[in-house]
């Protein structure tokens, strides 16, 4: 049987999902310039992460559109791929403390390494498995800046979602880009029901074919 083509938006390479925790594709580093929040940034990126090949088109409708963060506080990328969301993060809020996660192990070093590549030190990468152990337990996030992983199933993005979305602090305030078509406008009212009366969810945003949800903890 032929070997499936890669497809363009990046979430897989060949047979093998972007969410994969040690990706079997061979890891050939590639340079971009990209542009996050109006600044021109050189980034290094490979085979086996989530949007490869260039910046993917909801995390760039999620930069576009998502507010200005605040000056200091905890922050988190969730689903971080080779670090976009993250690095953008890092330099609009430099004294804040950006915190990357995802489960695929080759993603976190690219966005470690394009972190320090570009002079971000506020930006700390964890799996996913780890993050438990490393985050302070009565600690909060005052910002939640997320292209979630639709594809790894609506129980497992439901599980992942309901794990960090309650950890907003008080006053804090998240951000996820979905695609109309996968579910972002039944995900909203889902959202609602399960985080309970201290927060709202509301759509913040529409571009090409994605919602930008907003997630706020009064």
């Amino acid at each position: 049987m032929a070997r499936k083509a890669d497809r363009t938006n990046g979430q897989r390479t060949g047979n093998e999902q972007y969410f994969s925790a040690t990706p079997s594709s061979e890891d050939v580093r590639r340079t971009l310039q990209v542009t996050l929040r109006g600044r021109e940034v050189t980034v290094e990126t490979s085979h086996g992460v989530f949007s490869g090949s260039r910046l993917d088109l909801g995390t760039s409708v999620l930069l576009r559109h998502a507010p200005e963060p605040p000056e200091h506080g905890m922050f988190l990328d969730l689903g971080c791929g080779w670090g976009p969301i993250s690095l953008s993060l890092a330099l609009e809020s430099p004294e804040a403390e950006v915190w990357a996660v995802d489960v695929n192990e080759r993603a976190l070093e690219l966005t470690e390494g394009n972190a320090k590549r570009n002079g971000y030190a506020n930006v700390r990468t964890v799996t996913a498995d780890a993050f438990p152990n490393e985050f302070p337990a009565d600690a909060g996030f005052d910002v939640i800046w997320s292209n979630p992983p639709i594809r790894i199933g609506k129980e497992a993005l439901h599980e992942l979602l309901m794990t960090y979305l309650p950890r907003l602090n008080h006053g804090g305030e998240a951000y996820l880009v979905v695609q109309r078509n996968l579910g972002s406008d039944s995900l909203i009212p889902w959202l609602a029901d399960q985080l309970g009366a201290e927060f709202t969810v509301d759509k913040y945003a529409s571009s090409k074919g994605y919602r930008v949800i907003e997630v706020l903890r009064a």
